[in-house]
């Protein structure tokens, strides 16, 4: 529904019963993840953001098409299928001075493929890409959601201006032990 890009939207888990999935203006709406829907009834009215049940075979058509396309541009050995919507693909064929460009042209051609947006983080490793990601959706205005770690340098400043409990593996626990 491309009428909603830039609106508020939540979608709902098996018999509407929480809200399971929340755009980033139904997030800077005050709407909490995983509340009851109908406690979250009342600033969902109030915002008019649009409320959707889960649709299971949907999500499954879209997440096979970012898949099929990532897959098309770097070839079917290089992606690794993380989730239903995640991937981590293989870019160390890839010189370092062309990452960005690379990663560039992986998200314009899975939105335009797709209908999906979607960002991208590289990085040498899974956790460093992940970090990456996440910077990457963070400010999505500044990076336009494509964030290469590329050099050591870029993750040492990645990483010291990152929360522990924000890296991917690190829980609430495992950061307080850190710390």
């Amino acid at each position: 529904k491309p009428e909603l890009m830039n609106k508020p939207v939540v979608v709902l888990s098996n018999n509407d019963g929480c809200i399971v999935s929340r755009g980033d203006e139904a997030k800077d709406a005050g709407i909490p993840m995983a509340a009851p829907f109908f406690e979250s009834r009342s600033l969902i009215n109030l915002h008019d953001i649009a409320v959707f049940s889960s649709n299971y075979n949907l999500y499954g058509d879209l997440s096979w098409r970012v898949m099929e396309t990532l897959r098309m541009i770097t070839g079917k050995e290089n992606v690794e299928v993380y989730s239903v919507d995640e991937a981590f693909v293989d870019l160390s064929a890839v010189p370092v001075k062309e990452l960005p460009a690379m990663a560039k042209k992986i998200k314009e051609t899975v939105e335009k493929w797709s209908g999906i947006s979607v960002s991208i983080g590289v990085a040498p490793t899974k956790t460093l890409a992940k970090l990456a990601n996440y910077i990457a959706k963070k400010d999505k205005k500044a990076s336009g959601c494509v964030t290469v770690l590329a050099t050591r340098q870029e993750q040492q400043k990645a990483l010291q201006q990152t929360r522990l409990g924000n890296i991917w593996g690190v829980g609430g626990a495992y950061a307080h032990k850190l710390y």
